[in-house]
């Protein structure tokens, strides 16, 4: 399985400090083992999981989904507006 990111996701994670992405690496190859770990959503965001987990006492939403044999990583960030934000750059793409 191949693990792409999208472009928000890869700037997000730029800024990440070196015990962040250790974190979220462990929670990818969670979701690797496991790809229901994350909720599937409804309507516009259909086909798009997402999981929860926690950065320090920040909880993060990571985005993904699968497309034939990849895993994409589309995108992470605070619960605030992140729905909204994730939604209209499905859209756009």
């Amino acid at each position: 399985m191949h693990i792409l990111q999208s472009s928000s996701f890869k700037k997000k994670v730029r800024r990440f400090r070196k015990q962040e992405k250790q974190i979220l690496d462990n929670q990818i190859h969670k979701i690797v083992k496991d790809p229901a770990i994350g909720q599937e959503k409804k309507g516009d965001l259909k086909g798009v999981f997402v999981h929860k987990f926690k950065i320090h006492t920040t909880q993060y939403l990571l985005s993904y989904r699968f497309a034939s044999d990849n895993l994409e990583l589309i995108m992470i960030g605070p619960h605030e507006n992140y729905y909204r934000d994730l939604s209209s750059y499905l859209k756009n793409r």
